[in-house]
């Protein structure tokens, strides 16, 4: 039935990701595209990636679908993916955005179809978690950041990007002791971030680890740790260096090339990824559109890893 998801108070159409057809009928569908325009507006220099989404939309026009040799097809019409649109976010509430970011991932994951979101600050990452949990209950994140998210919460704030995978683990929303947080570089505000994220059960390879090992070496690893499970594959842009991905929340120096990047995802293929979260794209901040450019070209790695899951 058309739009058979379809609620005003929880999508919000837009134009269509890479051309796409925007739609709410699932029907032979295999992965919906969703935005998520939403930040908490509380970070102390940088807000802007509420308008993540319709920076990478207008992007996306430069990405296109056959990559050969790795990837001679179009996973487009391979997984008859659709632009559901943006859920209903009200920036700077995370209560009320929560809700309906959860209903709008929930509604496309209990049809079977994969998701992949485009944020909006790292926060986005919890409610979509939040859904999934209620698809799969043992759900592993493979979580690629200059940044672990994994904080202990202090004072009053405790939903911030800094606390999304603290919050994911308290509330048992995935599989601790199967996900990986690798990339984590970079100044902290507080001490004993690294030890805090391994505490709660998470494996950490930090950006000097995964050099020292190798980033193929590394990815080869994660691979194996995941193969056969129901994997979320949760990427922060600026894992990246801001030589190439400027326009982020929090730029951290000496980071991946987008050479890199597209390789790591690249090796990905074969594990069973049902959703893929892309955030942090913060467009006024961005120079020429170069980071939402890039956003879109990992979101279509994304998609080709969901069109060849194991």
């Amino acid at each position: 039935m058309a739009d058979d998801i379809f609620d005003s108070a929880i999508y919000r159409p837009t134009g269509g990701f890479m051309g796409m057809r925007n739609t709410y009928d699932l029907e032979g569908v295999g992965l919906a595209v969703l935005g998520m325009p939403f930040d908490c507006g509380v970070h102390p220099t940088r807000v802007g990636s509420r308008m993540g989404p319709a920076a990478i939309r207008e992007q996306s026009g430069l990405v296109r679908p056959f990559q050969p040799p790795h990837a001679d097809f179009n996973p487009i019409d391979e997984l008859g993916a659709v632009d559901c649109g943006d859920a209903v976010c009200f920036p700077g509430r995370p209560e009320p955005s929560f809700e309906v970011m959860e209903e709008a991932v929930y509604r496309i994951a209990s049809r079977g179809v994969a998701t992949l979101t485009m944020g909006g600050d790292g926060t986005v990452t919890l409610p979509q978690l939040r859904a999934w949990r209620r698809v799969h209950d043992d759900l592993c994140v493979l979580h690629i950041d200059a940044h672990t998210d994994t904080y202990p919460i202090t004072g009053q704030e405790r939903v911030t990007t800094a606390t999304t995978f603290t919050l994911a683990a308290e509330e048992g929303l995935i599989d601790a002791g199967n996900t990986l947080h690798i990339g984590a570089r970079g100044p902290t505000y507080m001490g004993g971030v690294f030890e805090f994220t391994r505490e709660q059960g998470y494996e950490l390879i930090p950006d000097a680890d995964m050099r020292r090992e190798g980033l193929m070496a590394t990815m080869a690893h994660a691979k194996e740790r995941l193969a056969g499970r129901k994997v979320y594959l949760c990427w922060d842009m600026d894992v990246f260096d801001p030589s190439c991905a400027p326009g982020v929340c929090t730029p951290t120096w000496g980071g991946l090339t987008a050479g890199e990047g597209l390789a790591m995802l690249q090796s990905l293929a074969g594990l069973d990824i049902v959703a893929v979260d892309v955030n942090t794209v913060s467009p006024p901040h961005d120079v020429g559109g170069m980071t939402a450019f890039l956003a879109g070209c990992v979101m279509l790695e994304g998609m080709t890893l969901v069109a060849r899951r194991g």
